[in-house]
């Protein structure tokens, strides 16, 4: 186009300013820029939500790049196509010419092609002697050549949203599908659970699913899906490991603390010692004696700062990920009954009431060491008090903390689907007593 050159519609077709934007856009064509017409058009259909055209429109935009003499658009061979109406009707599937002269007032409006209309409206070209098109009059293809990196852009980006969806959609159905095939197989082999709870939260998740999402509403349902997953899949190893666990636990707690038979250490593990511990165990009345031991032969190792709140230490425990206090206690609230003066503030507090319930719960002390030093003390803490809370589900705590263990040192087990299940169980049971 002509540099600084301002074409106006044709009769009573308006101008506007995004006709005079497009214009101003088509100048912008960068020397020697090409694209191959087909391969722009493809993605234009891919970035057709984007650009705000419809179907109908691109099949008109279709038949006009067919009037392009050559495959690829550049500026050396011309921007301008001029077909009568009778013949693009022809090449857009025999559409009628109102509707022809619907959809290319749309394509002008998105941009992507301009009206260079004669003085008496009809699309013609002036050749000269040698046959070359010196002027033409019709429809400018420039706004396509100006705007093909926006719009491989967006084509690019349409193709990714497109193939995330497809992926999420694909992991929330397998989700889906594991979810209610393993409730099935726990009801129809009478596993212990709160079933039914979980029931519940299952077909509250699958009522949240819209018909019609993008892959940003379906993350955080598939992600609380997982969780979900997660706690059915644990309930039912446990089922799986209870009898072994139990035919095995006396054996190797016999092995184990009898391994070295003139040792006499038999003690809880060592933790940092704080100001005021000592005060704490002489006070507390469930203090056993191995607790009083451990706290007089505590020596400080500096593993351990001040922290009186917040989330325990990432590096507490090898690949083992932390939760904050608050998360630990609003999950489990029956560890509180055991804290110092029936609180708990700190994580010292709650290692305090871990060793007190471990003793209730008939966790040997080697166990619990085993715990804190697979786990770091702070999680090995939190686990105790989600078996606290799940007590009346757990066969064998001893023998359940031990397997935790273990795999905790394979890298198969994260506190964060425990907790999760807790609060939503907490949150259903406050739910039914209101």
């Amino acid at each position: 186009m002509e540099s600084g050159y301002v074409t106006t519609p044709f009769g009573r077709r308006p101008m506007s300013l995004g006709m005079l934007a497009s214009q101003q856009l088509a100048e912008t064509i960068e020397p020697g820029m090409k694209r191959s017409k087909w391969k722009l058009f493809r993605a234009i259909c891919e970035a057709r939500p984007a650009l705000g055209v419809t179907d109908r429109a691109l099949t008109v935009l279709d038949a006009l790049l067919t009037f392009y003499p050559d495959d690829e658009i550049s500026e050396e061979k011309g921007l301008i196509v001029f077909p009568s109406n009778a013949q693009l009707s022809l090449r857009a599937r025999g559409m009628t010419p109102a509707t022809l002269r619907r959809h290319l007032a749309v394509l002008v409006e998105a941009g992507l092609i301009l009206r260079k209309d004669s003085p008496n409206g009809k699309r013609y070209a002036r050749r000269d002697r040698a046959g070359a098109i010196g002027e033409a009059f019709g429809f400018s293809v420039a706004p396509l050549l100006a705007r093909a990196v926006e719009i491989e852009s967006l084509a690019a980006q349409a193709v990714a949203d497109r193939e995330l969806l497809r992926v999420t959609r694909e992991r929330l159905t397998l989700c889906r599908r594991d979810i209610s095939k393993l409730i099935a197989a726990a009801l129809e082999e009478g596993v212990s659970g709160d079933w039914e709870d979980i029931s519940v939260m299952f077909r509250a998740l699958l009522a949240r699913i819209p018909r019609v999402a993008t892959a940003e509403d379906l993350a955080p349902l598939l992600d609380e899906m997982r969780l979900l997953r997660a706690e059915v899949v644990n309930m039912l190893e446990r089922r799986l490991k209870t009898k072994k666990i139990d035919a095995n636990e006396s054996q190797i707690e016999h092995h184990k603390q009898n391994s070295n038979p003139d040792s006499t250490y038999e003690l809880e593990p060592s933790f940092e010692t704080k100001q005021g511990e000592k005060a704490a165990a002489d006070n507390d009345p469930n203090a056993g004696p191995s607790d009083e031991r451990r706290l007089k032969q505590q020596k400080p190792s500096g593993g351990m700062s001040n922290r009186a709140e917040g989330a325990a230490d990432p590096g507490a425990g090898p690949g083992l990920k932390s939760f904050p206090l608050g998360l630990v206690l609003q999950a489990c609230p029956s560890i509180l009954d055991y804290g110092p003066g029936g609180s708990i503030g700190n994580w010292r507090d709650l290692m305090s009431a871990a060793v007190v319930v471990r003793s209730m719960l008939g966790v040997s002390p080697s166990a619990y060491e085993e715990a804190c030093s697979g786990m770091g003390p702070e999680n090995a803490a939190t686990v105790i008090a989600c078996i606290l809370e799940r007590g009346g589900h757990i066969n064998s705590p001893g023998g359940y903390l031990r397997d935790l263990t273990r795999r905790t040192e394979r890298g198969e087990f994260a506190i964060g689907p425990m907790l999760m299940a807790l609060v939503r169980a907490n949150g259903l049971t406050a739910r039914h007593a209101s």
